[in-house]
């Protein structure tokens, strides 16, 4: 028998497809067997979340108008969380599902498990999968949305200080109106348990690949990807984009509603997106991190096993052609000893520029970028669109 066969397959590796979510999702017809049907979970749950806001904000009058400071109609931050985060966060399931298994693939096809340690390598993929499907960290995660991101994140970060089709503060106490009780007991929650999943998942990726990096891989340092084998891992950027996306949109909703209603300005808010964008750059590349003590030992190894080759093939080299005085009686164009001459100085030299880390700067500036596009249009606030577009012509021009 195939001893290949005798292993869980990686192709039934995934993020997101398990989880009490995810049955519920099943057995309501809201999803299949592999996450599909994303346009019909992306309508009922944004519908669960924002259609009772909006019926209950015209049915008191608060949709429209000079009420209240803040209508329903113009909260961007709610729209864009509900009808454009949302739905992100929700799309990216599937995305993150195709890929990460392909990702994960990877580690058998190129051969970086061996037969030996493939017994650790599937183990690792088994607590990865069982930790997904905890009901208890599922259940965790609900008490902690509403112990504690309703109750204090929300309430002192995301609600602003004036009256509108949620509530008013009177005095020191807040007074929802009947949306803000829904937009309190589901559309947040809802929204915060979405988001806190993925947080979860992502620790879940993380948890997996510090135990697949204390598995005795078969690095190679004169890998042509110059990183042993592993350049393949800074894909991840592109796998968790929708992720990255949906956090910048979060942030720019919540950046619009303050520069529409507190007359705040852009560039107040600095600080907001260099942390939005941080800690997406943390949250998806630093879990790659845990690899570079072994691209380390392989390029120390490297170095010093094709050093020593490269050594005992250019004494033999030269003392062949230049110090024997009986010349060779082969041509010297087109031998096979100036080719494998420069075949070691190319292998060695691979090994001196490999990197000990699975991503560079570019992989680096692609999750900067997604994460920041969101917020482009806010620039419209502090420049005309006729100027920014005459400046961006004298760039390109």
């Amino acid at each position: 028998m195939n001893t290949m066969n005798r292993h869980p397959d990686p192709e039934t590796f995934s993020l997101v497809r398990g989880g009490p979510l995810y049955r519920l999702w099943r057995r309501t017809g809201l999803a299949g067997d592999e996450l599909e049907l994303l346009g019909r979970r992306i309508v009922v749950l944004a519908a669960l979340a924002w259609v009772p806001l909006l019926v209950l904000s015209i049915v008191e009058g608060r949709f429209w108008g000079g009420s209240v400071p803040l209508p329903f109609l113009h909260d961007f931050e709610l729209h864009i969380r509900l009808l454009l985060a949302l739905p992100l966060l929700l799309a990216a399931e599937p995305f993150v599902h195709g890929r990460i298994r392909i990702t994960v693939r990877q580690f058998v096809d190129r051969g970086l498990v061996s037969d030996e340690t493939r017994g650790q390598f599937d183990a690792a993929m088994a607590s990865a999968l069982r930790l997904r499907d905890s009901t208890a960290a599922e259940l965790l995660m609900i008490a902690f949305v509403y112990g504690v991101g309703v109750l204090f994140i929300w309430r002192s970060q995301a609600l602003l200080d004036v009256t509108s089709w949620y509530g008013a503060t009177i005095g020191d106490q807040r007074q929802p109106s009947m949306a803000g009780w829904w937009l309190r007991c589901v559309s947040v929650p809802l929204f915060q348990l979405l988001l806190l999943r993925w947080y979860f998942r992502l620790f879940i990726w993380a948890r997996f690949l510090w135990q697949v990096s204390r598995i005795n891989l078969q690095l190679l340092p004169t890998h042509p990807d110059r990183c042993a084998g592993l350049a393949f891992l800074s894909g991840v950027c592109d796998t968790f984009a929708p992720v990255a996306m949906a956090h910048g949109t979060l942030v720019a909703g919540m950046i619009a509603n303050r520069i529409a209603y507190t007359g705040a300005t852009l560039s107040e808010f600095k600080t907001d997106l260099a942390g939005v964008t941080v800690v997406m750059v943390l949250m998806i590349l630093i879990p790659l991190m845990v690899f570079s003590p072994a691209l380390e030992n392989a390029r120390r190894k490297g170095v010093r096993e094709y050093g020593s080759l490269a050594g005992r093939y250019m004494r033999e080299f030269d003392q062949k052609w230049l110090r024997d005085k009986t010349q060779p009686s082969e041509p010297l164009m087109g031998n096979v000893d100036i080719q494998s001459l420069a075949d070691i100085g190319n292998s060695f030299s691979v090994v001196k520029e490999m990197t000990i880390l699975p991503f560079g700067l570019q992989t680096v500036s692609k999750v900067v970028v997604v994460t920041l596009a969101p917020v482009a249009p806010l620039l419209l606030t502090m420049i005309p669109l006729e100027d920014l577009i005459d400046r961006v012509l004298q760039v390109l021009v």
